[in-house]
């Protein structure tokens, strides 16, 4: 599902609401996760999951066109874990 599906979806469902109401509303919900995760922030969003970063250490890579050694410096990135409610709605979709 694309963004444009989400907002789509989600229009459908609320009654009242205009696509680009809905748009906005969604706008802003991913907005604030990013931005609570720029400021370090975790977030939780209970049976779903939790947004948190992780820190990777500066490690030696190969480039792998040249094979040259390269520096690859520290660095956060974002990390998803599931939430048991959504974990087991996907374990039984799947079965």
């Amino acid at each position: 599902m694309t963004k444009a599906g989400l907002i789509e979806t989600v229009a459908k469902r609320v009654d009242g609401l205009t696509k680009k109401q809905v748009e906005i509303i969604v706008n802003v919900i991913f907005d604030s996760i990013k931005n609570a995760l720029a400021e370090g922030d975790k977030v939780e969003i209970r049976d779903f999951g939790n947004f948190r970063l992780r820190s990777r250490k500066q490690r030696l890579a190969r480039n792998p066109k040249t094979g040259a050694l390269v520096n690859v410096p520290p660095k956060r990135v974002p990390h998803f874990k599931v939430g048991r409610e959504l974990r087991l709605m996907v374990n039984r979709q799947g079965n």
